[in-house]
């Protein structure tokens, strides 16, 4: 009690913080980047390195109430032809700045749902990014898969294409609180869609899931759970729902009384971690699972675990390239972001510009603060020299904010002269820490709840 009675004084439970999946977080991008940033960075590239390639496809066939992603619904397949075209026309544009010899360690599509795309626009799609930037030896491509939305063609045709490890999000099984959020998902159907990537040979699963539901409770998350493992996949991710229905409005059909409290929701995740630890898996971070054997696992062993837009990941690449709108481009320089409205950035594409709407330039400063922020998310601790040394800190400003930490966070941080680290006790608190050392402006209506 007195464990609770400490975070809830910290302010844990009113938090809202970013989830650092970048640092400047998107809300601090400018429209001041140079319209030929992007560009330009793609040609400095280094020859032969291998890159990450992001494919936004932002349609669903319905929209689910929860959702605060850029989405939008038809029922009609003629908007997503028209957009998987546009994809060629910027895949060709990239075409014309990629140094020679440049491959892919990682390829995914995300959205939205690309499993709309049909069998034979999803083989053409594949076939146009190898022709231009080929897997790179143990590279990786994955596809966000909706069980509802996906069936033996096209199961057949990612797999012809070399889909090497699928994503299926669940959120919840209990059909009383998918009614509440919208979302229509059975297990059986799930289940399917497992065994049908399975029998095409495709034997990595990630699986997301949902805690801080509308009417979850501790029994209904456990249930879940259970039926989760049976899938037996190698990667879950256990992420907080973000109610935020003044920035997406279809939360607002979700009625607000039937949302767990902030210590509730505590509750939820550590029902659903503790039925994850018990079955073998590692934890990861604040909010991954993985099998021992996994990369993301083994990544995290090694201090190679990394942070990007789609959460935890054991891709090192300095560059992420995102192609569709509204995607974010990583790379050694900043961040460049595409026009997130699909027409306009449609039109730009097929006039044969890129269509960078806004960015970022890092400074000296945010390469050291950027550091700090993923090494607190993925190792629970940094290195004061590491970060002197390699990234440039001021010693003197990054004493201050570890002295900072320490003080604010007393019992839930160890402080030495060369490291500071979030004790196990603390790590509910991580995304909070991780905030101090963010110098940026933050306006916390942008963002989730810090549990």
């Amino acid at each position: 009690m007195m464990h609770i009675k400490q975070l809830s004084d910290l302010g844990l439970f009113n938090a809202r913080v970013p989830r650092y999946t970048s640092y400047p977080t998107a809300p601090n991008f400018s429209a001041d980047l140079p319209q030929d940033a992007l560009a330009r960075w793609v040609e400095q590239i280094p020859p032969g390195s291998a890159i990450s390639l992001y494919l936004h496809v932002p349609f669903c066939r319905r929209l689910c109430w929860f959702c605060a992603c850029r989405t939008q619904g038809t029922v009609s397949d003629a908007p997503v032809l028209a957009y998987a075209r546009a994809l060629r026309a910027e895949l060709e544009l990239l075409r014309t700045h990629l140094p020679d010899g440049v491959t892919l360690s990682r390829l995914h599509w995300g959205g939205g749902t690309p499993t709309m795309l049909p069998a034979p626009v999803m083989r053409d799609l594949a076939a146009h990014v190898f022709d231009i930037a080929p897997l790179a030896e143990g590279g990786e491509f994955s596809v966000e898969i909706d069980p509802n939305e996906i069936d033996a063609p096209r199961l057949d045709a990612l797999a012809e294409a070399g889909l090497t490890r699928a994503s299926i999000g669940v959120q919840d099984f209990s059909a009383e609180v998918q009614g509440i959020i919208g979302r229509d998902q059975s297990f059986e159907i799930t289940k399917l869609a497992a065994d049908g990537l399975r029998a095409r040979g495709i034997k990595s699963l990630n699986v997301d899931i949902l805690y801080g539901l509308p009417a979850q409770t501790q029994r209904r998350v456990a249930e879940s759970v259970q039926k989760l493992l049976s899938l037996n996949p190698d990667r879950i991710a256990l992420y907080g729902y973000a109610h935020v229905p003044w920035m997406a409005r279809r939360q607002q059909v979700i009625p607000s009384d039937t949302l767990p409290r902030p210590e509730e929701r505590l509750d939820l995740f550590e029902t659903a971690r503790r039925l994850l630890l018990w079955d073998g898996y590692d934890e990861i971070g604040i909010d991954h699972f993985a099998r021992p054997q996994d990369g993301l696992a083994i990544a995290a062993k090694t201090g190679q675990l990394r942070r990007n837009f789609q959460g935890y990941t054991d891709d090192v690449s300095p560059v992420l390239i995102g192609l569709g709108a509204s995607s974010i481009s990583r790379f050694p320089q900043g961040y460049a972001q595409n026009n997130a409205a699909t027409a306009r950035w449609k039109a730009t594409v097929e006039q044969g510009r890129f269509a960078t709407a806004r960015g970022h330039v890092f400074t000296s400063e945010d390469l050291w603060r950027n550091r700090s922020i993923e090494a607190l998310m993925c190792d629970f601790r940094l290195a004061r020299e590491d970060l002197i040394d390699n990234f440039g800190a001021d010693a003197s400003v990054l004493d201050a904010l570890l002295d900072q930490v320490a003080r604010k966070f007393e019992g839930f941080v160890k402080r030495s002269p060369q490291m500071l680290e979030i004790t196990a006790e603390g790590r509910p608190l991580t995304r909070m820490i991780a905030a101090t050392f963010d110098a940026y402006a933050m306006d916390t209506a942008g963002h989730s709840s810090a549990i």
